[in-house]
């Protein structure tokens, strides 16, 4: 590069792109300043398509009134999309200002390059073009049309003023003479729940000799494995309930157990801090997941990426590389104990609830909390993912409350399990089931929050009552069987009620005109 090409860069590096850029401009306006003192003529062609655009765009919802030319010409009806031009003056009623403002209509906005003065079809035009319709159409077709003269107003900003507040016009003659039968909305109702068959009780599982506070279900239904204060992890056969092996090596409670659906793995965690793998092809331990500084009170397996999830006493929950043992993050923000985690293919991925009554959704690729919700007066024990539906529910002694994804949006409360809820299930056909720490389980619909079924199974024989609390529940597989794991060392198995019809088990559902949200 020459020493003369080096100096007309240098040239243009001494001013910025933001000086350049405007000093282009005001050349470009000074050049053509001349050709715009007189107003530029209108394009026919141009105009025609601008005015199609405008008419489907802000008229869509009536333009299945038929206008026939011979109809409008009889009528005397004019266009009622007759657009007038900029440069008009004066304003009249039937006009509104349409622009880049929010709400331009009111007084003192200045007319600008952006903004357009446009006609809108006056309330007489509006009623002459629904009467312009045929004779031969039916009645049906006079009440939407009739419907579509509001729509106009509604689409166009315009207040309805023929209109009463809280009823609607209804029929038009077609004829050419209006009746004004007048009908009031619909009082707001709530959905009538879904019919679910009852749960009975049809077998208790007895080895644990402690409580036993974690359960899983693999996933091809073959065994479910538990965890107990006896700081054994059992395995057991789901069809005949026989206990099938034992694992040994955490040296306090294990508080939670999940198996892996892409590998054969099971983990384990407990309140001995330790996060364990299981290889269930040699029954032995494989890896460590050290890091929690206090017990581990759950875990969970994302269910595409192959990284685990835990919670702990500490405050935190810490995301694990399966295969490296290592600690992809650390998700801090809880000011006491997290209590449930659950992890989910769709952003936010992993959501915590925590002793500290709130709930936080957290983005896994930063690491960081994307929403804390506070609604919850009192600790958050347990959390469930709706199978099919983009949303969850979240258990405490106050209420359960069920969100919507992403956002964390409260849908709806749950009221009447005044206990301590430890764990939450919930199964496609829209069945939760809330377990509770004096071994009351209750069951609700899940779209409509109603109670269909309250349980209170007996202990076993030689237990205290005290001892009936429910720790852990989850459906199987083929959500025909509801497992839970108890306070008094056994597990029980739920499964429908075969004989149940809705004769014989009614749904008494009494609801309030408009359900009160609580939050």
């Amino acid at each position: 590069m020459s020493q003369r090409e080096w100096g007309l860069v240098e040239d243009v590096q001494k001013h910025s792109v933001h000086t350049l850029v405007f000093r282009s401009l005001k050349r470009t306006h000074d050049m053509f300043v001349g050709d715009n003192a007189k107003p530029i003529p209108i394009d026919e062609k141009s105009h025609k398509l601008k005015m199609s655009v405008k008419l489907h765009t802000e008229y869509g919802p009536v333009l299945h009134m038929p206008i026939l030319k011979e109809n409008r010409e009889k009528h005397g009806i004019g266009d009622p999309y007759e657009q007038y031009p900029a440069h008009q003056g004066h304003l009249e009623s039937d006009y509104i200002i349409t622009g880049t403002h929010p709400y331009p209509s009111g007084p003192g906005v200045a007319l600008t390059a952006d903004t357009q003065i446009q006609r809108m079809p006056s309330e007489s035009a509006a009623q002459s073009l629904a009467l312009a319709l045929p004779p031969s159409q039916t009645r049906l077709e006079a009440h939407r049309t009739a419907a579509s003269v509001g729509d106009i107003y509604r689409h166009a900003g315009h207040p309805e003023r023929s209109q009463p507040p809280g009823l609607s016009l209804a029929a038009m003659e077609s004829g050419g003479t209006k009746s004004s039968a007048l009908i009031a909305k619909k009082a707001p109702t709530m959905p009538k729940p879904q019919w679910h068959p009852p749960w009975k009780l049809y077998r208790v599982i007895s080895g644990h000799l402690g409580w036993v506070r974690s359960l899983a279900v693999e996933p091809g239904n073959q065994w479910f494995v538990t965890g107990s204060a006896d700081r054994t992890i059992k395995i057991w056969d789901l069809a005949s309930g026989k206990l099938k092996l034992s694992l040994t090596g955490h040296i306090s409670t294990v508080r939670g157990v999940i198996v892996s659906a892409r590998s054969p793995y099971l983990f384990s965690c407990g309140e001995d801090k330790q996060v364990k793998c299981w290889d269930l092809e040699y029954n032995k331990v494989i890896r460590h997941y050290h890091g929690h500084l206090s017990a581990v009170y759950g875990l969970d397996l994302h269910p595409t990426i192959d990284v685990l999830v835990t919670c702990s006493r500490d405050s935190t929950a810490r995301i694990w590389d399966i295969r490296t043992k290592a600690g992809v993050h650390t998700l801090v923000g809880h000011t006491n104990a997290v209590a449930t985690v659950r992890c989910q293919a769709a952003e936010p991925q992993i959501i915590t609830g925590s002793h500290d009554t709130t709930i936080r959704l957290w983005d896994m690729v930063a690491g960081k909390t994307r929403v804390t919700l506070t609604n919850h007066k009192k600790s958050v024990r347990a959390v469930v993912l709706h199978p099919r539906q983009y949303t969850f529910a979240s258990g405490s002694p106050d209420n359960i409350k069920q969100w919507k994804f992403p956002d964390g949006n409260f849908i709806q409360n749950l009221s009447g399990h005044n206990a301590i809820i430890n764990t939450l299930a919930v199964n496609s056909d829209g069945v939760l089931v809330s377990g509770a720490d004096n071994g009351t389980m209750h069951l609700w619909d899940w779209r409509t929050g109603y109670n269909f079924q309250r349980i209170h199974a007996a202990v076993q024989p030689g237990s205290l009552d005290s001892e009936s609390g429910i720790f852990a529940c989850t459906f199987d597989q083929s959500e025909k069987r509801l497992i839970t794991a108890e306070a008094d060392k056994t597990i029980k198995v739920y499964r429908e009620d075969d004989t149940a019809t809705e004769e014989t088990h009614p749904i008494s559902w009494k609801p309030e005109i408009i359900k009160r949200k609580r939050f």
